[in-house]
C-alpha cells in the first residue's frame, strides 16, 4: 500500500517514512501543502498522512480541496493542537481520524490499520487460485505452504493481488509500489517480477503470474 505524509517537519517526516517503510508500506513525502496537493493530484495513494500546520497551504485547507476535487483517499490529520474545537475543525475538513503530537509510533500504525479496514478494497485476506495473502499479518501462502517474501516482494505481490484478473503497467507498478524518486529506466520490476514467479509459481504445474506482452502484468488463477 502506497501511503503520502505531508508534514513539514523533516525529522518528524523522516520518522514516519522509515517507521512505515519498515512495515512495508511504500511512501512519499511532501513538505508544504502545494506540494503535498500536486501529488495527491499525480498519484493514487492508499492513506495521505496530514500535518495541520503547513506552509504555502494549510492541512485544513487542503483537506478541504482534495474533498472538493472528489478525492475520498483517508486522511489522517496530525496535529500539535489537542483542544476540542481544533479536533472538530479537522474533522469537519473531511479528515476521517486525528492524532495529537507528540505520539507513540505503535499508535499511529493502530490508526492507519484502522483507516485501511474502512474501505472495502482494503479487505484483509486476498486470494487467486490457491495463492492466499494475509493482510494483515503480511504473510503468503500457496497450497497450505508459506511463502517468505521480502518487503518490496510482498508489495509487489500485494498490488498484483489487488488488481487480480487486470493487466497492470510497468508505470502502475512503479507508481503503487516503489517510490516517486523511481529510476523508470530500470528493469528492477521485471527483476522482482521474476523473484516472486520463482518463489509463487516454481513447482507449481498451474502458473498464477503472468506476461502480458507489449501492456503489463497478470495475477490470475
Amino acid at each position: 500500500m502506497r501511503i503520502l505524509v505531508i508534514e513539514d517537519e523533516r525529522k518528524i517526516a523522516s520518522f514516519i517514512k522509515r517507521g512505515l517503510k519498515e512495515e512495508g508500506y511504500t511512501v512519499d513525502t511532501a513538505f508544504d501543502g502545494e506540494e503535498g496537493y500536486r501529488l495527491t493530484a499525480e498519484n493514487e495513494y492508499d492513506l495521505i498522512i496530514l500535518d495541520v500546520m503547513l506552509p504555502k497551504k494549510d492541512g485544513i485547507t487542503l483537506c478541504r480541496q482534495l474533498r472538493h476535487d472528489g478525492i475520498a483517499t483517508p486522511v489522517l490529520m496530525l496535529t500539535a493542537k489537542d483542544a476540542v474545537q481544533d479536533k472538530v475543525k479537522g474533522l469537519d475538513s473531511g479528515a476521517d481520524d486525528y492524532l495529537t503530537k507528540p505520539f507513540a509510533f505503535a499508535e499511529l500504525q493502530a490508526r492507519i490499520r484502522a483507516l485501511l479496514r474502512k474501505g472495502v478494497r482494503h479487505e484483509t485476506r486476498l486470494q487467486a487460485g490457491d495463492l492466499v495473502l494475509d493482510v494483515a499479518a503480511h504473510s503468503a501462502a500457496r497450497s497450505g505452504h508459506e511463502i517468505v517474501l521480502t518487503m518490496k516482494e510482498y508489495a509487489l505481490l500485494e498490488y498484483l493481488m489487488r488488481n487480480a484478473a487486470k493487466v497492470v503497467t510497468r508505470t502502475m507498478i512503479a507508481e503503487h509500489v516503489w517510490e516517486i524518486d523511481f529510476d523508470t529506466s530500470t528493469n528492477i520490476i521485471d527483476v522482482y517480477i521474476n523473484y516472486l514467479r520463482n518463489k509463487i509459481d516454481s513447482g507449481y504445474e498451474k502458473k498464477l503470474i503472468h506476461t502480458i506482452r507489449g501492456r503489463g502484468y497478470m495475477i490470475k488463477d
